[in-house]
């Protein structure tokens, strides 16, 4: 029988048992959506899935380092998934890591080098990694981490004690080996860098195929004006060369860095990506995409708008994270910016803290057309809501504020996205299309101006094209803000699409339990679909956060949606009286 030295990596999910009995499909859902993100890492790593059953997973790698470091990958993609998650839902995975002499059979591997990778993972904590002796000693100085000595332990059907370690994840960097990170100053936004993805594919063919992936990524990211993207002769320069991200995130002078691996077999193609934020080394997201071959420059066309679209909402949404939590003294305009974006206008206090920032961004940057159209947002909240000054005085300034904006700049996307939908809530269609429809030519990889474009087009009437639009935008940006769910559920609604609001919108209410104006959407839908025992439970929670709803309040002002045809709104009224709304 043939024998080969492997390094083996073990997982499996702490509580599984108690999960399945809790929940079995729920269970088997949530556990389909990590080992998508597993298997993505693994290939990203080089790794090779043999053997799989029930919760656990067993991957081969050629280096012990390789498999150390996608186990580092795994539980921290993983971590980050679990942060969206209510407790109940939540997996944690043991990991075992070791390196040994295996006996191969087929695609399969056996062995006591299997073995102790799995007796290692039931020594690790939840959320933890062990890894044995002989890993450590190929790893301890090649990886910036710090390990626990575990000593010898004995483990079941080992005859020798094995030495373990414990791999410390809230201590990745290693005391003695300082990161040095300020020889690039960093650009006052997002930065990135797109690494040649490999190809991972027997063909060496392929090259072109992962280089022409590489090239449209780094185009259509380039399109995200508020995105700094390092052009392609620079991130090429690293093809095949083993530095590791964070040293050259350094060269480059990026915050951030993509990479990714592709591999092509039987007329299928699989992609793996993840995006790695440099100076932490922490992994922000990863995501696997399968295709066919059949239409190879379609498919590619389809990986680039998803992953360009999907990275710049997650970079946008990180750096908001960080602008929140800057002292507001060492704010400067870009930040205050980020810090009006990242604040909800779900009450007058917080909506006037949102102006308050975008009007500090404009005081140090009075260019910033970015902060005009975001605080004509804000105006325009005020303004149905009878917040601030009179809503007559609010209204002027959403206008004036949207007029300044785009004096500035008729060239950002942004810009002309948020104009339009200040021109569709007004009811000024023939004005909103131009924003809009300049918006998404400007760029179609966008998932903001594709979903503010659905929106246009439910109240004009045009809802199942409006379904398309926001469908296209949650495909491109899964992890985009709540309203996306909102804006969908709300064009299903107008296309008669009854059952196909209740998902997106339950999502939003389970996300959103504060958001009270939503409801009113899946209240109508459940009464359009016979469900009235349903509707009556969200009309009554409705009208207990606002007393004062009434369908005379709706006809004469509705807040929630913006309309072109009188029939429309009759429709969206009759599901309303429906669910039980007071006259």
């Amino acid at each position: 029988m043939e024998r080969r030295l492997a390094a083996i990596l073990a997982a499996d999910v702490a509580g599984y048992s108690r999960l399945m009995e809790a929940d079995e499909e729920a269970t088997l859902s949530s556990l389909g959506a990590y080992r998508q993100v597993i298997d993505g890492l693994i290939e990203i790593h080089r790794g090779r899935v043999f053997g799989t059953a029930g919760d656990s997973v067993i991957a081969e790698f050629a280096s012990p380092v390789e498999a150390v470091r996608c186990a580092v990958a795994v539980q921290e993609q993983i971590e980050d998934q679990n942060k969206s998650l209510p407790e109940a839902q939540k997996m944690h995975f043991r990991i075992g890591v070791n390196l040994g002499d295996v006996m191969v059979e087929g695609s399969d591997l056996l062995g006591d080098g299997v073995n102790i990778a799995a007796r290692l993972e039931g020594l690790s904590d939840p959320g933890g990694i062990c890894i044995s002796g002989t890993v450590f000693d190929q790893v301890d100085g090649k990886l910036d981490l710090v390990f626990d000595d575990l000593g010898a332990q004995r483990v079941k059907n080992i005859a020798k004690p094995v030495r373990a370690y414990r791999v410390r994840l809230d201590k990745p960097v290693r005391a003695n080996t300082p990161i040095a990170f300020s020889e690039i100053p960093l650009p006052d936004k997002p930065s990135i860098a797109v690494l040649p993805f490999t190809n991972m594919s027997a063909d060496p063919e392929q090259e072109y195929f992962s280089d022409g992936v590489t090239d449209d990524i780094i185009t259509a990211l380039s399109r995200f004006d508020d995105l700094f993207v390092i052009a392609r002769n620079s991130s090429f320069a690293y093809r095949n060369k083993a530095e590791n991200v964070q040293k050259i995130a350094e060269d480059l002078g990026v915050g951030y860095v993509l990479e990714g691996g592709l591999r092509a077999a039987d007329k299928r193609i699989r992609i793996n990506t993840q995006l790695i934020d440099a100076k932490s080394g922490h992994h922000i997201w990863a995501e696997r995409f399968d295709g066919g071959l059949e239409d190879v420059f379609a498919l590619q066309d389809e990986i680039s708008q998803k992953v360009a679209s999907t990275v710049a909402g997650r970079l946008r949404v990180t750096a908001q994270e960080r602008a929140q939590h800057k002292p507001a003294q060492n704010l400067q305009a870009y930040d205050y910016l980020l810090r009006g974006r990242s604040i909800v206008g779900d009450t007058d206090e917080n909506n006037a803290r949102a102006k308050q920032a975008y009007q500090k961004a404009i005081e140090l940057d009075p260019g910033c057309a970015r902060a005009y159209v975001g605080l004509s947002q804000h105006y325009m909240i005020d303004e149905f809501s009878n917040w601030g000054q009179a809503p007559e005085r609010s209204r002027e300034l959403v206008l004036e504020c949207v007029e300044k904006a785009v004096a500035l700049d008729k060239f950002d996307c942004e810009v002309q996205w948020r104009a339009g939908f200040a021109y569709t809530c007004r009811g000024e269609f023939e004005e909103a299309q131009i924003y809009l429809t300049r918006a998404v030519e400007l760029n179609p990889n966008d998932a903001d101006a594709l979903t503010v474009m659905g929106v246009y087009l439910t109240a004009i009437g045009e809802a199942s094209k409006a379904v398309d639009y926001c469908e296209r935008a949650i495909r491109l940006n899964p992890f985009g803000p709540g309203y996306y769910l909102w804006n969908l559920a709300t064009a299903y609604y107008c296309a008669r699409q009854y059952e196909a609001v209740l998902l997106p919108m339950k999502e939003y209410v389970s996300r959103f339990p504060k958001f009270i104006r939503p409801r009113r959407v899946l209240a109508a839908a459940y009464a359009q679909l016979g469900r009235l025992e349903e509707a009556r439970k969200e009309t009554q929670t409705i009208l207990e956060a606002d007393p004062n709803t009434s369908l005379r309040v709706l006809r004469e002002k509705d807040t929630t949606l913006f309309w072109k045809h009188q029939e429309d709104k009759d429709h969206w009224l009759e599901g309303l009286k429906k669910a039980g709304f007071p006259d």
